[in-house]
């Protein structure tokens, strides 16, 4: 009898220090009590099998760049890129079911990666550790996909401890990792994602646009990380849109090491502060919000909540608001009225709670 093994991911939702991985700056983000599980068994031959949702794929293991499209492309990916990094694919059935909303900045593709990597390297016989799984993961996505994602995403979803928040700072290579205890509940508090169901796709120009000109500001201000810059860094710079890009880096950078004091503290109210100061920071000096974000922030923080901001890369996706447990269920109310009045697509709110990593399941 062929043996099914099973592995559970989470989502991530990234509590603050946006857009810090790739600029070598600290991190905090949280895994969610939502994810995907991925089940793997062995077969004879050469091939990749993978079903979802009701679509089905099947791929070489001898696949390239280039020649997967869609959702199987990340799949794809995390078969090549594992034997790019030297280590053994087998034909492998893979299954994976998901409670996790594509495009909603949950890091769905992160956990899509991060546990097909965990199955077909357990299934080939060749288990990796995290840090060698979250490298393999962003490569997938990287040079397969096409989408320059930093490595935030498949640490948060494989190391992630039930509450705790995890604290990255990417500028050694791996990155290094410490848990900051995340427990709003003994507050009376909640963390609810307002996902406003504008799909992001991170693989599209903008993202990338950004790194590039996050890239220019570091190789213009003589640096290797831009999260490095000095507060006067701005005044040394003359393109306005590298100045904004400078300066969200570095005011976010202070901001997560505000975020760890104040959750070491119990300061609730202050790290709301933080969290609305974020979404400023990335509406106009990064410039990756939208409309939906924009007022989905307003309304939260407007009907009681502490603070709130959006998660993930931008361009849509959610919002992570910090509210009393008593409000939340009003908060939720006044924004998908707000969404259904201007006819937009009904946003989807609920409470999530800073949850465990990804984890093989008995």
């Amino acid at each position: 009898m062929v043996e099914i093994k099973q592995w559970h991911v989470p989502g991530r939702v990234n509590l603050i220090g946006e857009h810090l991985d790739h600029n070598g700056g600290p991190t905090l983000p949280f895994a969610i009590d939502r994810g995907l599980t991925v089940k793997a068994r062995r077969r004879d031959d050469d091939r990749v099998a993978v079903w979802s949702g009701g679509e089905r794929a099947d791929l070489r293991l001898t696949v390239a760049p280039g020649e997967v499209e869609g959702w199987a492309a990340y799949v794809a990916g995390a078969v090549w890129a594992l034997q790019q990094s030297g280590h053994r694919v087998v034909g492998t059935d893979l299954v994976v079911e998901s409670r996790l909303p594509r495009g909603a900045g949950l890091a769905s593709s992160a956990a899509l990666t991060c546990g097909v990597t965990l199955a077909l390297a357990d299934t080939a016989g060749d288990p990796l550790d995290p840090h060698t799984v979250a490298a393999v993961a962003q490569r997938a996505e990287t040079d397969f996909v096409g989408a320059p994602v930093g490595r935030m995403d498949q640490l948060a979803v494989l190391l992630a401890q039930a509450g705790h928040a995890l604290l990255i700072d990417h500028r050694p290579d791996p990155p290094t990792t410490s848990d900051v205890e995340l427990d709003p509940a003994a507050a009376g508090l909640a963390l609810a994602v307002i996902d406003t169901r504008v799909h992001h796709d991170l693989a599209a120009g903008e993202y990338a646009a950004r790194r590039e000109e996050c890239a220019a500001a570091c190789a213009e201000l003589g640096l290797e990380h831009l999260s490095t810059a000095p507060v006067d860094a701005v005044f040394r710079l003359d393109d306005p849109v590298l100045v904004r890009r400078t300066r969200h880096v570095i005011t976010e950078t202070t901001r997560v090491r505000g975020a760890v004091q104040a959750l070491r503290t119990g300061a609730w109210e202050q790290l709301g502060t933080i969290l609305t100061s974020s979404h400023v920071s990335l509406r106009d000096d990064f410039e990756v919000s939208c409309p939906e974000l924009d007022l989905a922030v307003e309304l939260a923080i407007e009907h009681g909540a502490l603070g709130a901001r959006l998660t993930g890369g931008g361009f849509g996706g959610s919002v992570i608001a910090l509210v009393p447990t008593d409000r939340a269920a009003a908060m939720a109310a006044a924004v998908t009225e707000a969404f259904v009045a201007r006819r937009w697509t009904e946003p989807v709110v609920a409470p999530v709670r800073p949850s465990a990593g990804a984890r093989l399941v008995p």
